[in-house]
């Protein structure tokens, strides 16, 4: 089952994952395919705070932060392969391997995030991620999430 970006906005993606300004870093998903990919979007922004600091002169998008929004995809396919959609359950990292960080993200980069499932169990999963702005590699990552019960 896919979804496109006619049905999955910023208010869809806000109902899949926690998040929320300023940690959001998914602004709509292109594509789903339900049990192996999703291909979702953020807009980078002069107005990001990050950008106040890193670097003055020099805006670059930190690569944690990149790999966060690597992250929330994968959160926003898991949650939806696996059914958990308004269960409050929560997708934590668990591991982060491979990091490669291939070319800087500035303002006005659209950031396509590229996730695949590579191991999916229902409590753990695998995912391999791919950040792209147009066709050049800004990130390439491999990382693991657990799903977890929401706090009491």
């Amino acid at each position: 089952m896919t979804d496109t970006s006619g049905n999955y906005d910023i208010n869809k993606v806000m109902a899949a994952i926690p998040h929320r300004y300023p940690m959001l870093l998914v602004d709509r998903v292109e594509t789903l395919t339900l049990d192996e990919s999703i291909h979702a979007v953020k807009a980078v922004t002069i107005n990001e705070p990050f950008f106040q600091g890193h670097f003055p002169g020099r805006p670059i998008m930190p690569g944690v932060l990149i790999v966060e929004a690597l992250a929330q995809a994968a959160g926003v396919l898991a949650v939806e392969t696996l059914g958990l959609a308004d269960s409050g359950k929560l997708v934590y990292f668990m591991a982060i391997d491979g990091a490669k960080f291939r070319a800087p993200v500035e303002p006005g980069c659209l950031l396509d995030l590229h996730v695949k499932f590579e191991q999916k169990r229902p409590r753990v999963c695998k995912f391999s991620g791919e950040a792209k702005i147009g066709d050049k590699t800004a990130c390439e990552v491999s990382f693991t999430a657990m799903i977890a019960d929401p706090p009491a």
